[in-house]
C-alpha cells in the first residue's frame, strides 16, 4: 500500500467509534473462520482487510449519508452490507437488507448480524423477486452491470439509487448495459483502489 492510501485508510478509520471498530473485527475474525470451509472472499485479500474490504464497502457511506434502508444484493459473505450494517448501529431507523440465494451464505449472514446485533435482515431468495423499499440498492462482485440492474430494478422503481462497486471495466460494462436499459448514470472514483469505480444509477427504464 502507498503512503497516499495507508493515510487515506488512517483518516477513514478515525471517523468511527471504538465500539464500531470492534465489531468490524469481530466480523473479520468471523469471515476469517467462515471462509476456511466455504469460498467467501479470497484468501489473499484477507490480509489486507482494512482496504480490500472494510473501506470497499464504508466508502458507500459518504454518497449516501443521510441513507439508514439499504439492499445488499448477492450479499455473499456481506461486503458491503454488514460493514454497512455494523456503521449503521445505534441509528435511529436503520435497516440493511442481505439478499442472497445461496442458503449456507445466508447462514453465515444470520451468524454475524445475530452475533453482533446488528440493524440487518437475511433473506434467502432471488433480489429481483423481492419487493423491499430501501432508499439505497448495492452489490460488490455480484453481476455484470446488465444484468445486476435487472436485479435492482424492483428497488430502483420503487425511489432507491443505485450504488454498485466496481472495476476497471466499468466502462465496457456500462457500453454493454446501454445496449439493454436506459439509466442515468454517474462514476465515482474508489477510495480502496484507484482501478476501482463505485456506479451511481438512476432514472432506470428497459430499452437501449
Amino acid at each position: 500500500m502507498s503512503d497516499a492510501a495507508a493515510r487515506l485508510e488512517a483518516e477513514f478509520l478515525s471517523r468511527f467509534d471504538a465500539a464500531h471498530l470492534a465489531d468490524v473485527e469481530q466480523f473479520r475474525l468471523m469471515l476469517a473462520r467462515a471462509n476456511e470451509r466455504m469460498n467467501l472472499v479470497g484468501a489473499s485479500t484477507l490480509g489486507d482487510f482494512q482496504r480490500r474490504h472494510f473501506l470497499d464497502s464504508a466508502q458507500l457511506l459518504d454518497l449516501a449519508p443521510k441513507a439508514r434502508k439499504w439492499a445488499d444484493l448477492g450479499s455473499g459473505a456481506g461486503l458491503p452490507g454488514l460493514i454497512l450494517a455494523i456503521l449503521l448501529k445505534g441509528e435511529a431507523g436503520a435497516r440493511v437488507h442481505l439478499v442472497e440465494s445461496t442458503t449456507k451464505k445466508c447462514r453465515f449472514l444470520s451468524e454475524v448480524a445475530a452475533e453482533l446485533a446488528l440493524p440487518a435482515e437475511v433473506h434467502n431468495a432471488r433480489a429481483e423477486l423481492l419487493r423491499l423499499s430501501v432508499e439505497v440498492v448495492t452489490a460488490r462482485a455480484c453481476a455484470p452491470l446488465t444484468r445486476l440492474l435487472g436485479y435492482a430494478k424492483p428497488y430502483l422503481d420503487r425511489g432507491a439509487k443505485g450504488l454498485f462497486l466496481k472495476g476497471e471495466e466499468v466502462d465496457t460494462e456500462i457500453r454493454e448495459a446501454r445496449e439493454s436499459w436506459r439509466f442515468a448514470v454517474q462514476i465515482h472514483p474508489s477510495l480502496s483502489d484507484e482501478r476501482g469505480r463505485i456506479v451511481e444509477v438512476s432514472e432506470l427504464q428497459r430499452g437501449g
